[in-house]
Formats: C-alpha cells, structure tokens, sequence
C-alpha cells in the first residue's frame, strides 16, 4: 500500500506537481488530425489540468493557446481565426500561435500594453493521424516516431474515449497480466453466459504459470507463460511493452495496437486506441487513406458498462476504482510485481526531473529518432486464433468502416480478429 501522500505525488498531473512536471516532458495526442484540418477550426481540449484551444488558423497553421482570453476571461473557443492566430470575439484582442497579444483594437495606438499580455501557448506538430502537443520547458523534445505512427501500408483506426479516472489506475491495468485469464477469460464466459451466447469457440482462461518484466530502453516489456506453454512462447520471449510513461503496445501479426492514455487531469483521461490493420497480400494502401475516428462507449443506455466487448471490461475494472484509486487500502501480491515496478521506475524518474535531467524515453537527438521499432509478439501465446473466436469484441467493433477493413484484410489474420 501506498502513503495518502505517496498516492498524490503518482495522480497529481498539474502545473507545479512533481507527477505534473513529469509528464509535461513528453509529447501527447490531443486531437486526430481529421478533426482540424479544416482551416478556421477551433477545438477546445484539455490536458495535464489546463483548459486549452486547439486551432487551425487562416494560413492554414496548428496553435494552441490558453482558453481563456487575458481580458475579461472570454472563452477563445468561439474566437475568430485570423491569418497568424486567434481573435478574441468579445473585444477583438489577437493572439498569435504563441499566445502572445499582438493587437489591442480599442487601446491608443502607441499603447505598448498588448507587449506585456501573453497566454499559455504550446508546440503542436502532425504525425500518423494525431495532433501531438509538448507543454514542457524548453526546447522541446523530438516527437517520437514510434514505429506504428511512421509504418507505410497499414490501415489505420482511431477510437476513443474519456474515461473518468485517474491516469495511473488506467496504466497499472497494464502491467497486471493475470487480469487476461480472469476479467477477460472466466468473467468474459460469464457474460456470455448470461447473453445466450455460445462460448466453445474459443477459451482464454488458461492459468498464469509464470509472469515477468523487464526494464528495456522505451519503458517495460511484459512476459506470460500460461498453462501448457513454455518460455519460447513469443508471449514469454518477446512479450509486449509498456512504452513510458503512457502507452501499451498490443497486437498480433493482423493488427498491432497503441492504447495511450493522456491526462486531462486528476480523475480524467483521454484515451485513444490507435489500431494498424496489415491489408491482404497484394493490397496497397493510400498514403492518404482516411483514419477513421470513432468514440467507443462507456455504458448503455441505462447506464451500465458495456461488459460484451474486451476494452468495456477493462474501463469498467478502471473506473469502479474510483476517479482516484485509493491505494493506502490496497493488499498487493506477488502477481503485482508488475505494478510494483511502474511505481519504482515513475519514482526514480521523477528524481531526475527533480535533479534538472531529461526523464526516461525523452529523445534530443533527431538520428535516434528516425523510426523507432518496438518489439512485439507476432503469433499471440503461439496459439494461432486463440484470440480470433473474441477478438470481433474489441473497441474496433465500432469502426465506422468496420466492413471495408474487413474487406481489404480478407482472407489474412486480420479478417479472423474481426
């Protein structure tokens, strides 16, 4: 268990807390690109405990700036987009990508007072279908291009949703790996059987022989042996990472998922599940063939979780925790180790924060950052279509273009997941 104090520090995310400095190291997906590309879009966000405006200005140029106008506290979300920045609606103070004022329509001419206003503003850059913002100190970081956001012929799907809890409870989920036989094997059966559903067709309740984690340059690589299986199992010997300090990396050889989660604030989290479905043999994709985007739901329409599908088990095992897990009552296990590190690695981390030095995976040299390949199990617990009997139960199921992925991944792995 953790100490009140010791809880606050990992959940804290804001402006001046240690958890809040840290995090504001790295670069973070506000957006899909598809949602500001059209010029004169203004969308309002919020990240790391500030309220934000994201916008594509006149000369068809990303910013983000503080909400709200320094003025009189006018809400930039209905603000009017000029060719270098926002214009306040209320009295027409401008804003440059910067946040910096640039012009005071109603004040005398020779005012210098515009010089001396500035909101909050951020770097913001596009990369594989996301807007990525950085509100650290500067300079800024390399955006890492990490392999799934820069891999050529992939079909890209990106689902989301705001889950209202606190960030770390959602990561630690990850690092937790005999959930898989019990949340997602005997209660998934559960469920079934409560729906009528037949369940022969696929089992995942194999018990956990052997789990393991180790420390690698961009984060943890988690390890499994289950029952019947051994350590050259690819799910044992080359696991699946959690890239640091927010990402898990899921997949097989179909599809490879990231699952990034990025705090709004305390008890909020926008979470995107970015999924690369490998077209059929022959098949080429566009380089600009659109990234669906789609919100995957939380409950139904009387207000219960939607238990039938894979990601719904886990944001309910997620938010039942409360917004903010309250570890100080906790009873941790051996099989817990997983979390035991996280914890570990985000508390040495946060020394070097501390201490003036760059944090784990913060990248300041662009060579290292030409494509950054992870490793990934390719033939999931060596099991062939373990999965593909439930796999169709993933937040993917509301792709809006659900049947044209399936068609262009026919007749390979991909059309057994769906």
């Amino acid at each position: 268990m953790l100490s009140q104090e010791q809880n606050e520090t990992l959940t804290q995310v804001g402006p001046g807390k240690p958890m809040g400095e840290l995090l504001r190291r790295y670069w973070y997906p506000i957006a899909a690109s598809s949602e500001v590309e059209k010029v004169g879009t203004i969308k309002k966000v919020k990240i790391l405990g500030e309220e934000l405006v994201l916008f594509r200005d006149k000369s068809n140029t990303l910013g983000l700036v503080a909400d709200k106008c320094a003025h009189r506290g006018v809400s930039l979300e209905y603000a009017i987009p000029e060719q270098c920045g926002l214009r306040c609606q209320y009295h027409g103070w401008l804003y440059d990508r910067d946040g910096q004022c640039i012009e005071q329509p109603n004040e005398p001419e020779n005012s210098t007072f515009k010089n001396r206003i500035k909101l909050s503003g951020y770097p913001v850059e596009e990369l594989g279908g996301f807007v990525f913002a950085y509100m650290g100190p500067s300079p800024a970081p390399e955006l890492p291009k990490w392999d799934l956001f820069v891999q050529k012929n992939v079909i890209r799907t990106i689902g989301y949703a705001v889950i209202p809890c606190n960030w770390m409870q959602i990561m630690e989920n990850s690092l937790d790996p005999t959930h898989l036989e019990w949340l997602h094997g005997h209660y998934f059966e559960h469920v079934f059987e409560q729906q009528g559903r037949q369940q022969d067709e696929w089992k995942i309740t194999k018990h956990h022989l052997k789990i393991g984690f180790d420390e690698f340059d961009w984060g943890i690589i988690k390890r499994r042996v289950l029952e019947g299986q051994t350590e050259e199992n690819e799910d044992w010997a080359i696991g699946h990472p959690i890239v640091f300090p927010n990402m898990l990396r899921v997949g097989d050889s179909g599809a490879h998922s990231f699952q990034i989660r990025v705090p709004m604030d305390d008890t909020h989290t926008l979470h995107f599940w970015y999924t690369c479905f490998v077209p059929k043999e022959g098949v080429e994709v566009p380089e600009d063939y659109p990234i669906s985007l789609y919100e995957c739901p939380i409950k139904d329409e009387n207000d219960k979780f939607i238990i039938d599908y894979i990601d719904g088990q886990d944001m309910m095992a997620w938010i039942t925790q409360g917004p903010i897990a309250d570890r100080t009552t906790e009873r941790l296990g051996t099989s817990d180790k997983g979390i035991i590190m996280f914890r570990q690695m985000l508390k040495r981390e946060l020394k070097r924060v501390e201490n003036g030095e760059d944090p784990k995976c913060v990248i300041r040299d662009p060579e290292q950052n030409q494509y950054i390949e992870l490793p990934q199990e390719e033939d999931k617990f060596s099991e062939g279509g373990l999965l593909s009997g439930v796999a169709k139960d993933w937040n993917t199921r509301y792709a809006p273009n659900l049947d044209e992925i399936i068609d262009l991944c026919k007749g390979g792995t991909v059309s057994s997941v769906l």
